[in-house]
């Protein structure tokens, strides 16, 4: 599968584990509350999920107390559905919005929640071990102005390419609100 792979091979030469600066893990954090489907509403371009449209990805918990990880996202080009699944760790505390995630084998990259809906968990901002990785999840297809102005606002105040993000289209024809 194509979003594997490619996670194998970046996360294998690059060493994807550690933060960018400036963005702190979520304290607080409950798997619990995280766990469920997300709708994508924003990311920065990176060759997994290049031409996939309607992404989601859904959490819940594994036997071995890690997470289980499904990614899924249509295809725009052959209209077909591609998924794979991943496991994510915590790095550190339970507690702290920080897991590590793998797809394939032993290789992991970073996962921070960096900023989150604490009341309802409806929406998440989520970065890698770079600046090169960054997503906008939310519980629903849309997300508020609101939202997607703080997320664009405290994304490019970290050094994200905020100008060069993909607002990713849901099949109720709805998009983020930008």
């Amino acid at each position: 599968m194509r979003i594997s792979l490619v996670i194998v091979f970046c996360c294998g030469l690059l060493g994807c584990l550690g933060a960018p600066e400036g963005v702190i893990p979520v304290k607080d954090f409950s798997i619990d509350r995280y766990l469920g489907k997300w709708y994508e509403m924003a990311r920065l371009d990176h060759s997994f999920e290049r031409g996939l449209s309607a992404v989601t990805a859904e959490y819940s918990l594994r036997d071995d107390g890690g997470v289980r990880v499904i990614n899924s996202g249509l295809s725009t080009e052959s209209g077909e559905r591609s998924e794979a699944e991943g496991r994510a760790y915590f790095v550190e505390d339970a507690d702290q919005g920080y897991l590590k995630v793998s797809f394939f084998g032993p290789f992991f990259g970073s996962y921070i929640i960096f900023e989150l809906d604490t009341e309802g968990y409806e929406y998440a901002f989520v970065a890698g071990n770079n600046t090169n990785y960054l997503w906008l999840l939310a519980r629903t297809p849309v997300v508020s102005d609101k939202v997607m102005e703080r997320f664009i606002e405290q994304s490019k105040a970290l050094g994200f390419a905020t100008d060069e993000l993909i607002f990713v289209k849901h099949p109720t024809g709805q998009e983020a609100v930008q």
